[in-house]
C-alpha cells in the first residue's frame, strides 16, 4: 500500500480516476464507439508481437523465407508470435475501417472535430501503409507478386505528369526490378518509418 501512496501523493491518482469515472456516458453511445479503442489495443499487440519478430527475421532475398520457417518451426511459441502479429494486423485494418465508417455516419467529422478526422486519416494512411510494407517480408511467392504489383501502381501517375510515376517506382523498388532493395526498403519503413 505505500507504493499506492507515494504515487498518490505525488500524481494524485484517485483524484483522475474519480474525475474519469465520474463522468456519465451519453445514452447515444453504443458498442459501436469501441472500435477506436479496438485498433489501439491491436496496434499495441502489433508492436509487441513485431518486436518478437524482429529478433529472428532477416530481411535479406536470400534468408527472409527461411527466416520466417525458423520462427515458425524453431523458435519457441514463434508461430503463436507470427499469427499475433498477422491475425492482429488484418483485423486492426477492419476495425479501422469499421471506426472510420463508424465516424463518418455519426458525423464525428464535422466541426470541431475536422482535425480529428485529418490525423484519424493520416493513422489509417500509415496503418495500410503498414499492411502493404509487412506483407511482402515473408518474401515467398505471393508476397513477392504482391510486392510487384504494389510497386507499380504509381506508373499510373506516367499519364498525367509524364516520367514522375516511373521515377516513384524507381524510388520504392530501388531499382528497375523488384529485389533485395525492395525487400529492404520494404522492411525499414515497417519497422523503422512508420
Amino acid at each position: 500500500m505505500w507504493l499506492y501512496d507515494w504515487f498518490e501523493e505525488r500524481l494524485e491518482i484517485q483524484c483522475i480516476a474519480d474525475d474519469i469515472l465520474g463522468k456519465l456516458v451519453p445514452p447515444h453511445v453504443n458498442i459501436f464507439y469501441c472500435f477506436g479503442g479496438v485498433v489501439s489495443l491491436l496496434f499495441l499487440f502489433q508492436v509487441i508481437s513485431g518486436l518478437g519478430l524482429t529478433m529472428y527475421y532477416s530481411p535479406s532475398v536470400v534468408s527472409a523465407f527461411s527466416s520466417v520457417l525458423n520462427i515458425v518451426g524453431q523458435v519457441h511459441l514463434g508461430w503463436l508470435n507470427r499469427s499475433i502479429h498477422r491475425w492482429s494486423g488484418s483485423s486492426m485494418v477492419s476495425a479501422l475501417i469499421l471506426h472510420a465508417f463508424r465516424v463518418y455516419l455519426t458525423g464525428g467529422f464535422k466541426k470541431p472535430r475536422e482535425l480529428i478526422w485529418m490525423t484519424g486519416v493520416i493513422l489509417g494512411v500509415c496503418t495500410v501503409s503498414f499492411g502493404v510494407t509487412g506483407y511482402s517480408l515473408p518474401w515467398d511467392q505471393v508476397a513477392y507478386w504482391a510486392c510487384k504489383i504494389v510497386t507499380a501502381v504509381p506508373e499510373a501517375l506516367d499519364e498525367f505528369l509524364p516520367g514522375v510515376g516511373s521515377l516513384l517506382v524507381l524510388t520504392i523498388r530501388g531499382g528497375f526490378s523488384v529485389g533485395s532493395g525492395t525487400l529492404t526498403r520494404f522492411y525499414s519503413i515497417h519497422t523503422f518509418l512508420l
